[in-house]
């Protein structure tokens, strides 16, 4: 998979409150990838972002789940440092014929509207 096949997802990503250029990507030779990132935990959305993702990503529907699954990741802390600079979130997929285009879609059509829209990602509590 060559790096047009992540444009249309980090072009996506890049638009939603709080994600952090850069972000990076990557697949293994059976067709498994990952785009990786970081969300401004300053953000006032930053939580709100993680939670549809996650929502999104790891559990749409019990019946059907896509082949994604969204986490943090990070270096060891007690070697280099807290959050705000090794905190790194990661989308992975599994399935070779899930396209990172896909998952934009996907993301596109159940993440608030329009995405970079500060006023659409207010809950009201």
């Amino acid at each position: 998979m060559d790096d047009r096949a992540f444009q249309s997802l980090e072009s996506f990503l890049e638009k939603v409150p709080g994600v952090s250029p850069p972000l990076s990507h990557g697949n293994s030779p059976d067709g498994q990838w990952w785009v990786k990132f970081s969300i401004d935990i300053d953000n006032q959305f930053a939580w709100q972002v993680v939670q549809e993702l996650g929502h999104v990503l790891n559990y749409l529907s019990l019946n059907e789940r896509l082949p994604t699954v969204f986490k943090p990741v990070s270096p060891p802390p007690y070697m280099n440092g807290g959050p705000r600079e090794f905190l790194s979130w990661v989308i992975e997929c599994s399935d070779k014929d899930f396209k990172p285009g896909t998952v934009a879609k996907w993301l596109e059509g159940r993440l608030p509207q329009p995405v970079d829209d500060p006023n659409q990602w207010e809950l009201s509590e």
